[in-house]
């Protein structure tokens, strides 16, 4: 299985990275590059479903980020209800269905409430699915799944051999999502910080040097070029 030349990844991640070395080059507070941050994703979002882009995870809050100053935390959660608020009726408009990844339950009562009310709402959306990981952490994924499919067996639902690689898969938080085609991470950076393991085992990787903040709908669009020039084996020849 070949992808060739012009080819448009069905599913893309993103690591949005370097809002706060972005705000402290201009001499701003974090919480400025946050915000310009947000913007970022409000573009390259539109150019995902612009260009076919099946689905656009953005990873958005990390269960390690809870070490971060809890002034920033709060500034994030701030921000997260502004833009639910402000983008929660064009994202329904334009057929953008809202999932999310991880565990928001751990945030305050009105953030998850807020969180809860947009999925519910743009459930039955089918242009694009826009998947958000907020407070997720991919091995606290996999170590849910184990628990879920162990649980599974000592109730007789299934047995020991019937957990296969389908099975874990549909006991991850992206069950039902298209496989991963393609993870960005932005600022120069190049791990994966505990993002999406299982599912990026064939994923294609890009590491840019662009700031998130500066990240925009070209940029985007030239990473979808890289991905089309590639050549994916997965394990043939």
């Amino acid at each position: 299985m070949l992808a060739g030349n012009g080819s448009i990844p069905r599913h893309v991640a993103i690591i949005m990275d370097g809002n706060g070395r972005w705000a402290k080059a201009r001499g701003l507070p974090r919480a400025a590059g946050h915000r310009q941050g947000a913007e970022s994703a409000r573009k390259v979002l539109r150019a995902a479903g612009e260009a076919g882009v099946e689905c656009l995870t953005l990873y958005a809050f990390s269960s390690e980020n809870w070490r971060r100053p809890e002034d920033e935390i709060n500034d994030l959660m701030g921000l997260l209800r502004f833009y639910i608020g402000r983008e929660l009726g064009a994202l329904h408009k334009e057929g953008i269905r809202l999932k999310i990844l991880g565990d928001h339950s751990a945030f305050s009562a009105e953030t998850a409430r807020m969180v809860d009310e947009a999925v519910e709402r743009t459930a039955a959306n089918t242009r694009m699915t826009l998947a958000i990981a907020l407070n997720y952490g991919s091995r606290l994924e996999l170590t849910n799944a184990a628990r879920a499919l162990a649980a599974r067996v000592a109730a007789g639902e299934i047995g020991a051999d019937d957990i296969d690689e389908t099975a874990i898969e549909g006991a991850l938080d992206t069950a039902g999502l298209p496989p991963l085609d393609l993870v960005i991470r932005t600022s120069g950076e190049h791990r994966l910080s505990n993002f999406l393991l299982w599912q990026a085992a064939y994923a294609e990787l890009l590491f840019v040097d662009t700031l998130w903040p500066d990240f925009d709908g070209d940029e985007f669009r030239s990473a979808l070029q890289a991905f089309a020039g590639r050549e994916r084996r997965f394990g043939g020849r």
